[in-house]
């Protein structure tokens, strides 16, 4: 019937506009979240990834890893000591001074003397380092070389070859040396050592080899009874900078090397393990008998000295005829 026609269509209608009711009563922020995912590919669809495909080829062009280590400094977390700060104050709140009380700079009492206090020496240049940041340290070897050295650096206490030549020490200290019981060989040639301490190698134990060529020295340390060889030629050293005897005790020496110097006489008398005398180009004029042969025993025969240059001496060695039956051989200088 025309009544329950309109009845149906009115119920339709009825439950058409409940469902958009119910839909339209969904809240604004999940609609949003619903829109969301959209908006956000839209996004991404405009960025440009091709950067990020990493291969072996582009890895170092992507990841630039070669100041990784300036992005964490680790300096800073380390404990920091200043050298002459104050030391760090008691836990013990008795023990705390009373700093509330007065503001006033607390005053320092000095230690008194009796005598006036002389300020402690400033080391030179070189002298508080190690040898080896100065040096080339090799083994038990200390190259010094061309260093610009003025004083002998601190040692090693194992070192037993030291090598300091072309530099500018001036002298040799008594304490440069002390305690190097191994050294064998110092060679200190062509520095300006003018002056060298009376113990500063004779308390070596081990030296074998001194070598002080072309220096300024006007006189000759003492030397320690395990001295082998001497080199100093070159210097400035009368007969006056030698000791009475010199070389007498010396039972190990074999090579005496002191030409170019302002030497009067011949140093003897000259141990028996003597192998080279050089004493050429020094103003010696005269010698006597037993100067290399004992003339009380002509049976005496020295067949290690073999090595004798008197040469550019104002010396005529044909004046001692009697001075060389002992030797294997005549020194070298004028005869006429």
């Amino acid at each position: 019937t025309p009544a329950g026609c309109r009845m149906w269509t009115l119920a339709w209608l009825g439950m058409a506009s409940l469902c958009l009711g119910a839909a339209w009563a969904v809240p604004a922020k999940e609609r949003k979240k619903a829109e969301k995912p959209k908006a956000d590919l839209t996004l991404y669809e405009n960025l440009d990834l091709d950067n990020y495909d990493l291969t072996l080829d582009n890895y170092g062009e992507i990841l630039d890893l070669s100041n990784y280590e300036e992005l964490y400094d680790y300096g800073d977390l380390a404990p920091k000591i200043e050298v002459g700060t104050l030391a760090p104050r008691p836990r013990d709140p008795k023990i705390l001074p009373n700093l509330g009380a007065t503001a006033e700079t607390p005053k320092l009492h000095l230690p008194t003397t009796a005598g006036r206090i002389h300020p402690a020496p400033i080391p030179m240049q070189g002298e508080w380092l190690p040898s080896c940041l100065l040096c080339l340290c090799i083994g038990t070897s200390v190259y010094c070389d061309d260093a610009d050295l003025e004083h002998i650096p601190p040692l090693p206490p194992d070192t037993t070859y030291l090598y300091a030549r072309f530099n500018r020490i001036g002298a040799v200290r008594a304490g440069d040396f002390t305690g190097l019981k191994k050294l064998k060989r110092i060679d200190l040639s062509s520095n300006s050592i003018s002056w060298a301490d009376v113990d500063a190698f004779r308390l070596l134990p081990s030296l074998q080899e001194l070598l002080l060529p072309e220096n300024r020295l006007t006189a000759l340390p003492e030397l320690p009874l395990s001295i082998v060889r001497l080199d100093a030629r070159l210097n400035r050293i009368p007969s006056a900078g030698l000791r009475p005897e010199a070389f007498r005790d010396l039972k190990q020496l074999q090579f005496l090397h002191l030409s170019d110097n302002q030497l009067d006489f011949i140093p003897a008398p000259l141990p028996e393990s003597l192998r080279s005398l050089h004493l050429q180009n020094n103003n010696i004029q005269t010698m006597h008998e037993d100067t290399f042969c004992d003339s009380q025993d002509h049976s005496q025969i020295r067949r290690a000295l073999e090595d004798i240059r008197l040469d550019g001496n104002p010396i005529n060695l044909s004046l001692f005829p009697d001075a060389y039956f002992c030797l294997p051989r005549l020194p070298t200088g004028r005869f006429s």
